[in-house]
């Protein structure tokens, strides 16, 4: 498996990450036993970067990483990077409720994630979404204090707007930048990516499937549960469902004529925008099963030559998804989007 950096400062990582988020909530009922082995494959194949946030269920994903770490041969347990979000506030009902970054909040929030992963330290931690209320001065200055006890390895952040990134990284080193990238969500191109690159910070993308929309396997007839976050999800409603699906299957046909899957094209383009915008990219693939890992690591053996990413270019344009990425609701706390 390749590896790369993440920034200047950051950890080495294999050149895929596996986002869990999906073997606990959102997206539908999944099979504990089936994520556990995934987890399991994908450290076995070379995938080091395990993703996560505390809220994610209730800390019901931090325990599932940590059950399938436990359960996993010491050689593998010990190359897995974790990388832990936090922030986002639950209440009992499953509802949000904001989010909290102030320091001695930050401090609890990474005890308890400690506890829940069974680990020692945390390798990458950030606020899942910049708190208005609290200056991100405070926020990363409480993470590099963690840092500073060992009890964190590297800082990162999420979804956050050049200015952001600017003021964190005048704080302490950061080491990581999480944020959507995808063939259909490109807004970082114009100034979060190159900001990141300058700043020698890496990028971690999430959602280069559109939450599984340019997979090659979401249908225009399929039914979606109403706690699938999907069904909320704008890219996913009547008439934009329809256009987007039309961008997939033009992708498809480049697809075809190459021998891949659309998701493994999909997943190759992210993966080749690093050498393209001078920048150290991981791809987080959201596989909640085996075989869905095996298609995303395909993506791994996939070259697209210039040839190949002007005919993507040309069938997917940049502005071409319909819908944003988040309800209204939600892209308000977005600070990446302001």
């Amino acid at each position: 498996m390749r590896t790369l950096t993440l920034g200047t400062t950051g950890p080495r990582t294999s050149a895929l990450g596996l986002g869990c988020m999906g073997m606990s909530a959102l997206y539908g009922e999944a099979d504990r036993a089936e994520s556990i082995a995934t987890i399991h494959a994908a450290l076995e194949a070379g995938v080091t970067l395990l993703d996560t946030g505390d809220f994610y269920a209730m800390g019901h994903n931090e325990m599932l990483i940590g059950e399938a770490l436990r359960a996993a041969p010491a050689a593998r347990r010990e190359q897995a990077l974790t990388s832990v979000k936090f922030g986002a506030l639950r209440d009992p009902d499953g509802g949000w409720s904001g989010y909290d970054g102030r320091p001695a909040a930050v401090k609890n929030f990474a005890a308890y994630s400690l506890q829940r992963l069974g680990v020692d330290h945390i390798d990458v931690y950030r606020i899942a979404r910049l708190d208005p209320d609290v200056p991100v001065e405070e926020t990363v200055g409480a993470i590099a204090e963690l840092v500073e006890k060992g009890h964190v390895r590297h800082i990162g952040l999420s979804e956050v707007g050049a200015d952001t990134i600017r003021r964190a990284a005048a704080t302490a080193p950061i080491s990581d930048l999480q944020i959507e990238y995808s063939l259909i969500s490109r807004g970082i191109e114009a100034e979060i990516l190159p900001t990141a690159a300058e700043l020698g910070i890496g990028v971690t993308a999430y959602g280069v499937l559109s939450r599984g929309l340019i997979s090659g396997h979401f249908t225009r007839d399929r039914q979606l549960a109403a706690t699938d976050f999907r069904s909320m999800s704008p890219r996913f409603q009547g008439e934009n469902l329809d256009r987007n699906l039309d961008l997939v299957d033009a992708l498809r046909k480049i697809a075809d004529q190459k021998g891949v899957s659309v998701a493994q094209t999909a997943i190759a383009w992210v993966l080749a925008q690093g050498p393209r915008h001078d920048a150290a990219i991981v791809p987080l693939v959201g596989a909640r099963r085996r075989d869905r890992l095996d298609e995303a690591l395909g993506a791994l053996d996939v070259t697209l030559d210039d040839a190949d990413l002007a005919a993507i270019e040309a069938a997917v344009p940049a502005d071409a998804a319909a819908g944003a990425r988040y309800p209204e609701a939600q892209m308000a706390h977005l600070d990446s989007e302001h």
